[in-house]
């Protein structure tokens, strides 16, 4: 196959849906020989800061001199970029020859009765072994959807258990309560993994040491002495505030973000104190940046710790500046301001809401906005319209979950008086700039599934001014 018609496969899987569980997975993998055995697994789940923290933690360990594996899901600018080797997406050959292995195997499983498996199944088994192959030390890996039974947890044995915030999201698969959702997020938990979280809500810290007790059982402090299970999980829900690193029970470490010290923060960088880091650099703007990074830091820690990574401290430093990550309120324009996040739920615009009174204070802002159907878009539109003078709202293109752009505008009527729905991202660019003067924000948000497309568009809008 060429690359177009690897990338016409590759969505023509699409018609067999999405599916949990791992009985597909320990087919697949078998075939392939267990790839993901061979290798050193970091297993980075949550709600949101997934995308992020992974990023971290692969720029720390290649700055270290590591070759680094990186799957995340979705893509935002190009497929390839699922696929990452220090940084570099696979080749389009690459992915060619990768995907007419994995066809041969899946269609093979289906002609002896066994369910096909899923673009994703694909996706997750092509990511283990094109990291096996290349010999990469660490393999980094972003949970697609929950934990416990999503594809990448055939896992067996993870070097670290990465648990970025735990939010309200996907209810309607994962849980109606933060404590069942977290439930789900902790199932990737395994024996021998080193064990970090970030800053979490009671519940959700709650249920992440109760899944890691059946997972590990108790383990014994520095004291020497086992703790009681149920009495060091009272104590860290309590104490929100509890030493960064400090383990509450069972092994589980908490990364607390509320102990790095602001040195300054803008658009572009981010400086912060944190433990015996004077002046760590990030440049991925937002405080919830500031826990990502954190999050990734303490993994490291606790990796050196256990002798499972020999990193530097320059390393950690270097790793945190080099950083990169598309589509977290990233500006890719001025003049006026032209930003995109990926802000997709209720927690995500909280933190959307905190960001635009850090840097737009006093900023006249223009909304673009398109969400998927299954998203607490309402919510969304209370907790961000009092901060914009204008909402757009478009249709996130080529995917079926997308909700119309008439339906956000419906929705977003009720708490804004200006709404306008736009017929195409193309539109939404040229109506913004028309609503927008040169010391305006024109911020694009709503789901990550739509962003790449929309930085296409304003490329070639620009291109024409």
């Amino acid at each position: 196959m060429n690359y177009r018609q690897t990338m016409e496969y590759i969505a023509s899987l699409s018609r067999y849906g999405s599916v949990l569980g791992l009985e597909n997975m320990e087919r697949l993998c078998a075939a392939l020989g267990q790839p993901q055995e061979h290798l050193r697994v970091i297993h980075v789940a949550g709600t949101n800061g997934k995308g992020s923290t992974v990023a971290y933690i692969s720029s720390i360990l290649q700055a270290a001199g590591y070759k680094v594996g990186t799957y995340t899901s979705p893509a935002v600018n190009e497929y390839r970029e699922r696929f990452r080797v220090n940084r570099r997406m696979i080749s389009q050959k690459s992915l060619c020859e990768y995907v007419e292995r994995l066809k041969v195997i899946c269609e093979e499983l289906a002609a002896q009765g066994f369910p096909h498996p899923t673009v994703f199944e694909m996706e997750t088994a092509l990511a283990f072994l094109y990291f096996q192959e290349k010999n990469c030390d660490y393999a980094v890996v972003e949970v697609g959807l929950g934990g416990a039974e999503d594809a990448t947890n055939i896992v067996r044995h993870p070097i670290a258990c990465v648990w970025a915030s735990i939010s309200m999201d996907h209810m309607a698969i994962l849980g109606n309560t933060l404590g069942q959702i977290a439930a789900v997020k902790a199932g990737i938990a395994k024996p021998g993994a080193v064990y970090v979280t970030a800053r979490q809500e009671p519940e959700a810290l709650a249920e992440l040491q109760k899944v890691i007790q059946g997972v590990s059982g108790p383990t014994v402090e520095k004291t020497g002495n086992v703790p009681d299970t149920n009495v060091a999980v009272e104590k860290a829900c309590r104490q929100r505030t509890m030493r960064s690193g400090e383990k509450a029970g069972n092994g589980l470490v908490i990364a607390d973000d509320t102990q790095a010290k602001m040195i300054s923060c803008n658009l572009t960088t981010t400086m912060f104190r944190y433990r015996e880091f004077p002046k760590l650099k990030i440049h991925l703007p937002g405080r919830h940046q500031v826990a990502n990074a954190v999050l990734a830091v303490e993994c490291i820690r606790q990796l050196r710790e256990q002798g499972k990574a020999d990193v530097s401290d320059e390393a950690v430093c270097k790793g945190l500046e080099e950083t990169r990550w598309p589509g977290r309120m990233e500006v890719i324009g001025r003049n006026p301001l032209f930003v995109l996040d990926g802000a997709h739920n209720e927690d995500a615009a909280r933190k959307l809401a905190r960001n635009i009174e850090i840097y737009f204070t006093n900023k006249r802002i223009i909304y673009i906005m398109g969400v998927l159907k299954d998203k607490e878009y309402e919510k969304m539109l209370q907790i961000t319209a009092g901060y914009t003078d204008h909402i757009l709202t478009v249709t996130p293109p080529d995917n079926p979950r997308a909700l119309p752009a008439l339906e956000l505008a419906q929705s977003a009527r009720e708490v804004h008086s200006r709404v306008t729905n736009t017929a195409s991202l193309e539109e939404a660019v040229e109506l913004s700039h028309l609503l927008a003067a040169k010391e305006d924000v024109i911020l694009c948000f709503g789901s990550l599934s739509w962003l790449g497309r929309m930085r296409r568009v304003y490329e070639e809008f620009r291109k024409r001014r």
